[in-house]
């Protein structure tokens, strides 16, 4: 007999905390099917690129990417923001592939963003979020859920990790537990793929809408 119904939902959630083994994933499709917006409605800025020189791109995941990207949008200098799917095996996969937890990727988003702003987004990313809860955000559970940062330059990724060790030294003084996030280069979690045009900029389209994102209270 079950505990509690926490009990009885990470029972039939649990295959869904585990990632696939690559030649079990889902075999995905050789293109996007679909048109991604042209612009973002609130910064007015082109999702795909290239983008302007000067501004440069890392991929965050936070749990469901609906309130990460509104999140990562209310930066300052941040020049553009979009949804996908990252860090797994499924080319272009899609919203229902990716929530059956056999593609490996992560709900991940696009940040691009101008010169001086880094320190800014990564402040966000780990107070906007709980970085220890493994393969769950709140209420949302599987391995899309996964924290995660992806980097493009080595300069990214060397504030990155000196971020991550900062926030896990006041993590441990606030009594919380370990840093599950995962680190590591855009080339080592592959592609960055899209996701559906009703996904990108949800929470501007719908402001209501479903966010179980929650921080720890413990600031940067």
């Amino acid at each position: 007999m079950w505990n509690s119904i926490n009990d009885l939902m990470q029972a039939l959630n649990g295959h869904k905390t585990l990632m696939v083994e690559p030649d079990q994933a889902l075999p995905g499709r050789a293109r996007r099917e679909f048109a991604v917006p042209a612009e973002h409605p609130l910064l007015q800025a082109p999702l795909e690129g290239p983008f302007p020189a000067d501004v440069e791109v890392v991929y965050v995941a936070m749990g469901c990417f609906w309130g990460a990207e509104r999140a990562m949008w209310q930066v300052p200098g941040v020049f553009t923001t979009a949804v996908g799917y990252q860090g797994g095996y499924t080319p272009h996969a899609n919203y229902n592939e990716v929530c059956t937890g056999k593609t490996g990727h992560t709900e991940a988003v696009l940040v691009a963003y101008r010169p001086g702003a880094l320190d800014a987004v990564l402040k966000a990313f780990w107070e906007r979020h709980d970085p220890t809860q493994g393969m769950r955000q709140g209420n949302d559970t599987g391995t899309q859920y996964r924290s995660a940062i992806y980097w493009t330059t080595a300069v990214q990724g060397e504030a990155v990790l000196a971020s991550a060790e900062r926030y896990r030294e006041k993590l441990t003084a606030a009594g919380k537990g370990a840093v599950t996030t995962e680190l590591r280069p855009a080339s080592e979690a592959g592609e960055f793929y899209y996701a559906e045009p009703d996904h990108q900029q949800y929470l501007f389209h719908v402001p209501d809408g479903y966010c179980s994102m929650r921080g720890t209270g413990v600031e940067c």
